[in-house]
């Protein structure tokens, strides 16, 4: 699998993908990594990797087709097989959706179908659980469609919201589940063990020859 990496912020959950391949639990290759923000600390830890980078922001293209062709052409000229979105806060043109349907997928630091949709991120999404009341958080890992964060639920794990949470501590705790469940619903991916039925998302089990 020859990972895409989109990106905007520090990439700690791109961080966990490289230890993941690393140590082994991850049987994939970083091919680019995207970001639209030059000073993404994303782009950084790829270049520490010798891992090609990009920079580009829709908002700087008058014909978001021209866009959309010059993201196909990259992620095509890097021989691009999967697309990861780690904290990127762009939509990814729906052209790039079709070329890649079912081959894209993100991480959101809710347990979705609750707390997502435009504007839905970072300490957005822990105060919105703060102020809702809810008893329990966590991260889901979804394939990507053409709106924001609507796709077929792949994993998701859950954590407690305590008494005296704030959005900062609820957050910290998230993310450490998002660097656990991320490389392991790629991995699954890796393995071909991800069949969709509808909007259901069903993992086949290990085959007797692997386990």
């Amino acid at each position: 699998m020859q990972l895409a990496v989109f990106a905007s912020g520090g990439g700690s959950n791109f961080q966990a993908m490289l230890d993941a391949i690393d140590a082994g639990r991850l049987n994939a290759s970083v091919a680019l990594c995207i970001s639209n923000k030059e000073s993404a600390g994303a782009l950084e830890r790829a270049r520490d990797r010798g891992i090609a980078t990009l920079v580009l922001d829709p908002k700087d293209f008058a014909d978001s087709s021209e866009y959309d062709a010059l993201l196909l052409e990259s992620l095509e000229d890097h021989g691009v097989t999967f697309v990861a979105l780690a904290g990127y806060l762009r939509q990814i043109p729906s052209a790039v959706v079709e070329a890649y349907r079912n081959r894209i997928v993100n991480i959101h630091p809710a347990l979705l179908p609750s707390h997502g949709g435009p504007g839905m991120y970072g300490r957005h999404v822990h105060r919105a659980v703060l102020e809702r009341g809810d008893r329990f958080s966590g991260a889901t890992v979804h394939i990507v469609d053409e709106d924001y964060d609507t796709g077929p639920i792949v994993l998701q794990d859950t954590v407690p919201v305590q008494e005296d949470e704030t959005a900062e501590t609820l957050a910290a705790r998230v993310l450490k589940i998002e660097h656990r469940l991320y490389p392991a619903a790629l991995q699954l991916f890796s393995e071909d063990r991800v069949r969709l039925v509808g909007r259901r998302v069903l993992i086949d089990p290990i085959p007797d020859s692997q386990s």
